[in-house]
């Protein structure tokens, strides 16, 4: 059974920063591109960054140069980590990981805050 879990969300201020992970487990993790989502109330869930099995990233416009994925595939752990934050990144960021249609997976999200 495939599980992804988020951790590493809080409460913090403009301008600070959080690391976010997702460990993964019932999976061959090295071959599913794996993403970061995020959901803010009232809209809808938008691509953050993803990456590759091979290690290629792509990035929202709104996040490119504050934001870093990366995945550490000894370890079944996909990393986000979010620099310079601002109050419209506050979120319920989540992890997917996808190889096919019926191989699609998400994690439960967790809450990213920024606010003074």
């Amino acid at each position: 059974q495939v599980q992804l879990l988020e951790s590493g969300g809080g409460l913090v201020q403009p301008g600070g920063s959080l690391r976010l992970s997702c460990a993964a487990s019932g999976m061959i993790f090295k071959v599913y591109k794996l993403g970061w989502y995020r959901q803010a109330p009232g809209k809808q869930r938008e691509l953050v960054a993803d990456i590759t099995g091979g290690g290629s990233t792509n990035y929202a416009d709104s996040v490119k140069g504050r934001f870093t994925i990366s995945r550490d595939n000894a370890k079944n752990t996909m990393y986000l980590q979010m620099n310079s934050l601002k109050p419209e990144d506050t979120a319920v960021y989540y992890c997917n990981a996808y190889v096919a249609r019926n191989y699609d997976y998400w994690g439960q999200g967790t809450q990213v805050t920024v606010s003074s």
